[in-house]
């Protein structure tokens, strides 16, 4: 996966923008302006940081040495991970999505339903 597709995967979630509250160097990716996905898309190696259910990141981070604790990020619900360091493009297209979902879902009922979320 690239940056371009990187972008392209967070923006097609629904209601999503890209932001740049930290500088234009780092991409943030919100949804009824809460973050779901952050990367600085112009670095090497290409990283992410995504929201992850607790038991769920620890257990990632056990299975994959590109997988670590999110930088500067609450390190218990965030984890940053390595785009070419042996996670499966599709492993990081569902921790995006679960990301998003994990974010949305503490969105008020209406806001939900003016995305179209469900939960799945």
């Amino acid at each position: 996966m690239d940056a371009t597709e990187l972008r392209r995967w967070c923006l097609r979630q629904a209601g999503a923008i890209e932001d740049f509250p930290f500088g234009s160097e780092h991409s943030v990716f919100k949804v009824a302006g809460k973050m779901f996905a952050l990367s600085a898309l112009d670095r090497e190696p290409l990283e992410v940081s995504v929201k992850c259910e607790p038991e769920l990141a620890v257990r990632l981070r056990d299975s994959y040495p590109a997988i670590r604790p999110g930088y500067h990020l609450n390190k218990r619900h965030w984890n940053t991970v390595t785009l070419d360091a042996g996670v499966p493009d599709q492993m990081v297209y569902d921790m995006i999505e679960d990301s998003y979902d994990l974010v949305v879902s503490a969105l008020p009922k209406r806001v939900r339903e003016q995305l179209g979320w469900a939960p799945g």
